[in-house]
């Protein structure tokens, strides 16, 4: 359905809990575009599905019983692999950090959970967060879904690819010196680089502590930039 996955992220979760649309069914058919897109653009590194239908089931369960729904129940959105998710890879495209699985989730991320977000799998980077295109020896290249024999951008470039080709609603990513706006220009999103300090950082790699404090964030990526969600959260 690839109408579905090209639903905003603020309609997707009108749907839901309008009960037009059930996390589930949100769910199977953002796994089915990552199936589909996913091996000619090397976008995600770490996906997965049993687990993301998993909290798709409880988040529908959620809409039957009518609980009280946070402003991105159901919303699939990815992570950049350099956020820590708990179960899944951080090792910031770098062969230092191979095998890295997250114990817990990052700041952010934990708030996204309690906003009713459906976490997708994490997504390519350069390594070590240091190149403006995303490629790396542990995965390779991520390619433009515009045109494959360019580059997504970087650093955040898994994070571009994924959301311009619908395999995710939004996301995270970081940046310091473009690593957000970069790849969200280079493939036609939006990408925004918060106030340092506005969204903590706490459980991204490299640690942004000291100096890089006040040049480092996580920030949103998404195909538009719609109207803000209720501050249910």
């Amino acid at each position: 359905m690839p109408e579905l996955t090209f639903t905003s992220a603020v309609d997707l979760a009108s749907m839901i809990r309008e009960k037009k649309v059930s996390p589930v069914e949100v769910a199977e058919a953002y796994l089915q575009r990552i199936e589909e897109q996913n091996p000619r653009l090397n976008a995600f590194v770490h996906v997965q599905p049993e687990r993301v239908l998993r909290e798709a089931h409880k988040a529908e369960d959620a809409v039957h019983r009518g609980e009280a729904l946070g402003p991105l129940h159901g919303v699939p959105l990815s992570i950049k692999s350099a956020i820590d998710v708990a179960g899944y890879r951080c090792e910031a495209g770098t062969k230092l950090r191979a095998g890295n699985i997250a114990a817990r989730d990052a700041v952010l991320v934990d708030r996204l959970r309690l906003a009713g977000a459906v976490i997708l799998g994490v997504t390519n980077c350069a390594e070590l967060l240091m190149a403006w295109e995303t490629d790396n020896l542990l995965y390779g290249r991520t390619n433009n879904p515009w045109d494959v024999a360019r580059t997504a951008g970087g650093s955040s470039g898994g994070e571009s690819a994924a959301i311009a080709a619908g395999m995710s609603a939004a996301g995270v990513g970081s940046d310091g010196g473009g690593s957000i706006r970069e790849p969200a220009h280079f493939c036609g999103i939006c990408g925004l680089k918060p106030t340092p300090g506005r969204i903590p950082t706490l459980g991204h790699f490299p640690p942004s502590v000291g100096p890089s404090a006040q040049l480092g964030v996580v920030g949103p990526m998404a195909r538009t930039v719609g109207e803000r969600f209720a501050p249910t959260v």
